[in-house]
């Protein structure tokens, strides 16, 4: 698959909606049409593109699909569509995918979230800064008011996202977010759920992938009438954070077309690979002496050796991953580790085995010549190391797969 292209930012002449607020609802008589017409007139004196609001009402039994048709009618600028199946997240892929909009966004009917945001959240998308963009209620600057016990689960449930998905964003389910159709057209195919977990499994798959994601920290007044069923939410979210949990430890996360055409570069020619390789092998080797010689008294020469290839292993691979490699995002990054510990496996046994040598021919050798021998063993182990990885753990990716990672 071919890679996103470069983000490049929309003209200031778009004749079409530039964006597209879409309002997902589900039995909201009471609350839509003030909600609706609130965020048409904010963005109406404030929002300096063309725009389009669309209500999409899941399976709604009460009169909201009534009440939608009628603002559809009445305001140039609104739409709605009607789904005959429940869920948030099926509603977004729905309107999402139909739109024709280069910035897609959402947010939730009870407008909990100050609508001021919104212009700081989808500005970075127009102007290409940005890939995705969300709001969160967990950054320094955000105001929020809601009681102790959503603000209790919301916090837990992101600290679990961070401890068991080690993700970087800060609010997964905040219910404001936006991002650009053609990472939308890419991403939303990937992304399972179809309900509350959508949000997250789309911002992990992302994440992994290395697309760019802008956080707005945002204005939050908790709405006393959420209907949400948490117990039910919450067992949903650990099921999908289980699921997610098992593709990374697997590496079969699919981030494949979701790179830009400048990130995460397939390998270059042997000799800038070298060069960029021999960098990295300076500074891990001379943390490697220094590991060496402070573990060394404490641990003996086996174990202090041990250890100390094992720290700069680990470092090494995630630098040549970087660096001499191109690869960026997360996808497929456990697995490619777990085959650099193979390789620092291969390297323990050579330079253990020098060291071992060294010992059984002059018994008592002085320090020196103990790490002369180790540092010799390490470049030979280095060596290796580097056809090892070019071949095997970062191979080049076969022409038109577009991950710049290997192959799934």
């Amino acid at each position: 698959m071919d890679r996103l292209p470069l983000r490049l930012p929309l003209p200031a002449n778009h004749p079409e909606p530039v964006l597209d607020v879409v309002v997902p609802v589900f039995n909201e008589e009471t609350d839509l049409e003030p909600s609706v017409r609130r965020l048409h007139a904010h963005l109406r004196e404030t929002f300096p593109y063309p725009f389009r609001i669309t209500v999409a009402d899941n399976a709604s039994t009460d009169d909201t699909p009534r009440i939608a048709a009628r603002l559809a009618a009445e305001l140039p600028e609104a739409e709605w569509i009607r789904l005959a199946e429940k869920g948030r997240g099926r509603a977004l892929r729905v309107a999402w995918s139909r739109s024709r909009a280069p910035v897609l966004a959402y947010l939730d009917v009870d407008l909990s979230t100050e609508l001021n945001a919104l212009l700081p959240l989808v500005a970075p998308l127009i102007s290409g800064h940005s890939d995705i963009a969300i709001g969160t209620r967990l950054a320094r600057g955000s105001r929020v008011i809601r009681g102790p016990k959503r603000e209790i689960i919301s916090r837990c449930y992101n600290v679990l996202l961070r401890s068991t998905l080690a993700v970087g964003f800060s609010d997964a389910q905040c219910g404001f977010k936006a991002v650009r159709r053609d990472v939308a057209e890419r991403l939303l195919p990937l992304v399972e759920d179809s309900e509350w977990f959508f949000d997250t499994e789309l911002l992990v798959i992302a994440e992994r992938a290395g697309l760019r994601i802008h956080e707005v920290p945002v204005d939050w007044v908790d709405d006393p009438d959420s209907r949400v069923d948490l117990v039910s939410t919450a067992m949903a979210d650990l099921r999908g954070i289980a699921r997610i949990g098992r593709a990374l430890a697997r590496g079969t996360l699919p981030t494949a077309g979701l790179r830009r055409a400048t990130e995460g570069a397939p390998p270059g020619p042997l000799a800038a690979q070298l060069l960029r390789f021999g960098a990295v092998g300076v500074v891990s080797t001379v943390g490697y002496v220094l590991l060496y010689s402070v573990l060394r008294p404490v641990a003996g020469p086996q174990s202090a050796n041990a250890w100390a290839l094992l720290i700069c292993a680990v470092a090494n691979t995630a630098a040549n991953r970087r660096l001499t490699f191109g690869l960026r995002g997360r996808g497929g990054a456990l697995r490619q580790q777990a085959k650099g510990l193979v390789v620092f496996g291969l390297g323990l046994a050579l330079t253990s085995g020098s060291l071992a040598a060294l010992h059984r021919w002059a018994p008592g050798p002085a320090r020196s010549t103990e790490v002369a021998v180790l540092v010799i063993a390490n470049l030979v182990a280095t060596l290796l190391r580097f056809l090892l990885l070019r071949a095997w753990v970062f191979p080049a990716a076969p022409r038109g797969n577009g991950t710049g990672a290997e192959p799934r």
